[in-house]
């Protein structure tokens, strides 16, 4: 029988040829095919390209694992980003695919008649990439440690070189393409091991039946058994929440803000033929994503309760030396730790609340990075070692697809907004394409950096770029659509303010003092994850306040706007 790390190798191996061979079929010999693919991709392709693009390792890897240790917590997660598509599909996708532009900032700065706001969007964009490309390529490091046998950094490298290849050689039309195939891969991935649990637990196929349905053989149903393994461990009860409604709100409406206005994103709607082929393409995507985020609740379960009961059987804490083998792999990653404190040789895995017999606190001895709950659960399940090689690919073809089309953007920020659009007009299409391969190489070396040394798990970093898209972009962009007369200061100032309250709230509370980021510490009772809801507040405030001291944008910029907020039906 092949070893995981065999099958591990075939799969990896597979399909990264497959992603390469893609590439060089689709290379791109125009500007046009490398920023928007020619506007050629037709919309059921585009929509599952999208959702590849959107569906990042925070998505694969590490959103389960969140819902998994916080329970009805994490539900966030899946309301904030699928809600935020929503509004993106029907607020803004089919009125920027009419103005036609190639980028974010292209429409900024022509919305706004400004260069100055112009390099604004060009610096949220590459600001607000970078930080979330940090967390994919965190997830590659993840999946290499572990499922290859190789240093974090070395993977990073790895996954660096193939992304460079895709995105330097096909740009835009390469990158779709290889979406579309890695999209298959990431679900083919997710679905699997989900459907195989579900059985074994459920008796049911469809895991998000199989996670609320009664156990086989028993009238307790898998919800309510991890409710009462949570509470005899001193945990919070798993389908409660923390309490904090205003937090929680603001995390939501950062997150839904903040997909609507991720660049990388965006552009993709750019790519199709038609304002029409942009709805299509938005409908399906919501389709392919779907798959994913409604199984995700099931695999968190899945896996929460697996680990419970392999570290604490039949209401005793198990001995480490009869852990599985998995166990022992994963601990050389570091991604988890047992320290033994009481010296007696058994797993305690408590909360904070766990007391014994005798009324005395316990203390916790295993500490769990969420981000292997996906990637550990096939190992945890005993499931078959071609299931557990599947599940790396899959890790990878997420981080992988989200990273390139992150990286697209910085480099057509810099070739197109920067030089062709404002430093260099003259610049010729060949030179054009020339610095737009050389900025993508650049920004696949800063992102390796990034993905070595990252700022905090995937999903947290990932929130932080949501958090920083919902102050700067989405106002900016959907003033510039709906309110004709916002004018190029009040769309700035906006922008300005919004960034820099946000980034300066998030840096503050995790880099700069870190020990203060507790609920008692944050202002207004709000996460520098869900900040970027008072930032794009602020946003507004400010845009709307500056907006009403300076003088109208000129009548041809009006005519514009009227004219997107009026999609062509072809």
């Amino acid at each position: 029988m092949m070893s995981v790390t065999a099958w591990t190798y075939l799969l990896v191996g597979a399909s990264f040829l497959l992603y390469i061979v893609i590439a060089i079929r689709s290379r791109a010999s125009s500007t046009e095919e490398f920023y928007i693919a020619g506007q050629h991709v037709p919309p059921v392709a585009n929509g599952m390209a999208t959702a590849a693009d959107w569906m990042s390792a925070a998505s694969f890897i590490s959103m389960a694992g969140i819902i998994s240790f916080s329970g009805y917590d994490g539900s966030v997660y899946l309301m904030g980003w699928t809600g935020g598509y929503v509004l993106l599909a029907l607020l803004l996708a089919p009125y920027l695919r009419k103005f036609g532009k190639f980028t974010v900032p292209d429409f900024i700065g022509e919305r706004y008649y400004s260069q100055t706001a112009r390099l604004v969007a060009v610096i949220c964009a590459i600001f607000v990439s970078f930080t979330y490309v940090s967390g994919q390529m965190r997830g590659v490091g993840v999946v290499f440690s572990r499922f290859l046998e190789v240093d974090v950094t070395i993977g990073v490298i790895i996954g660096m070189a193939i992304v460079f290849i895709y995105a330097v050689l096909g740009g835009m039309k390469g990158i779709t393409y290889t979406q579309v195939a890695q999209y298959c891969v990431l679900i083919f991935a997710f679905m699997v091991p989900a459907i195989f649990i579900s059985l074994m637990v459920a008796g049911t196929s469809i895991p998000q039946i199989g996670f609320g349905s009664n156990m086989i053989g028993t009238e307790t149903s898998l919800l309510s058994r991890l409710d009462g393994l949570h509470e005899q461990l001193g945990f919070t009860k798993y389908t409660l929440g923390s309490g904090n409604t205003i937090n929680l709100l603001a995390i939501t409406i950062a997150l839904m803000a903040g997909t609507a206005g991720l660049p990388h994103v965006i552009i993709r709607f750019y790519t199709v033929p038609s304002v029409r082929a942009a709805r299509k393409s938005a409908g399906w995507a919501l389709l392919f994503i779907a798959i994913l985020y409604t199984t995700a609740p099931a695999v968190a379960v899945f896996a929460r309760t697996n680990l419970i009961d392999t570290v604490y059987k039949d209401g005793e804490f198990q001995p480490y030396e009869q852990m599985p083998d998995w166990f022992q792999t994963w601990e050389k990653t570091e991604l988890i730790e047992f320290d033994d404190k009481n010296g007696d040789g058994l797993i305690q895995y408590v909360g904070k609340s766990a007391v014994d017999s005798a009324g005395q606190p316990i203390a916790n001895e295993l500490t769990i990075d969420r981000d292997i709950m996906v990637l550990a659960n096939p190992e945890i399940a005993e499931l078959p070692n071609w299931v557990i090689a599947l599940v790396a690919a899959g890790g990878l073809a997420a981080a992988l697809s989200t990273a390139a089309g992150l990286l697209l953007v910085v480099s057509t920020s810099i070739s197109h907004d920067l030089l062709r659009k404002w430093l260099r007009p003259d610049l010729s299409e060949k030179e054009e394409l020339l610095a737009a391969r050389i900025a993508a190489g650049v920004a696949v070396c800063v992102a390796g950096y990034l993905g070595i040394n990252p700022p905090g798990f995937v999903a947290e970093v990932v929130a932080f770029a949501f958090g920083l898209a919902a102050a700067s972009f989405f106002p900016a962009i959907l003033m510039g659509i709906f309110m004709k007369r916002m004018n190029r200061e009040g769309a700035i100032s906006g922008m300005v303010v919004g960034l820099l309250f946000t980034a300066g709230y998030i840096s503050y509370f995790r880099f700069l003092h870190p020990e203060l980021d507790t609920a008692e510490n944050w202002w207004w009772g709000i996460s520098p994850k869900g900040i970027g809801t008072v930032g794009m507040c602020f946003n507004f405030t400010v845009a709307g306040i500056v907006r009403s001291f300076t003088s109208d944008p000129p009548e041809e910029v009006i005519r514009m706007v009227e004219e997107i907020r009026l999609p062509e039906m072809k």
